[in-house]
């Protein structure tokens, strides 16, 4: 919005933006029903990136026989077994969901914390859930 004062010495122009915390970083984003004034840029979220790499990692330990479980593989990795349980989900994405993440094209409410409560296992219900964008 732009106002011109009566004197027409000053203009005020405001600007509708919220801010949102992606991946440790501030980004400046439309609010929700503001006309879109820039196409999105892709953000990669490392956070997402380094949590399905190690799911994938994972998961070819486990399947290689490397580690016969979950708890041993979180004994091997100095790490919380749940928490290796919850990120071990994430190797079941629909594909488009995680090359949008790869490609920085994921749905901006998509962060690791969501992703680490559960989500439908189906590849269609993820997709309507809007997970990707």
């Amino acid at each position: 919005m732009i106002e011109v004062s009566p004197d027409r010495r000053t203009v005020t122009v405001s600007v509708l933006l919220a801010l949102r915390r992606r991946g440790g970083r501030k980004q400046v984003v439309a609010p929700e029903g503001a006309p879109a004034w820039a196409p999105r840029r892709a953000q990669i979220d490392s956070t997402l990136v380094k949590a399905l790499a190690r799911a994938f990692r994972w998961r070819r330990l486990l399947e290689d026989g490397a580690y016969a479980s979950c708890e041993e593989l979180a004994a091997a990795e100095r790490i919380n077994a749940s928490y290796v349980s919850r990120v071990l989900r994430l190797t079941l994405l629909a594909p488009e969901i995680v090359e949008a993440v790869l490609d920085g094209r994921q749905a901006l409410k998509l962060t690791t914390a969501q992703l680490f409560r559960p989500f439908p296992v189906e590849w269609e219900r993820q997709a309507r859930a809007r997970m990707a964008s």
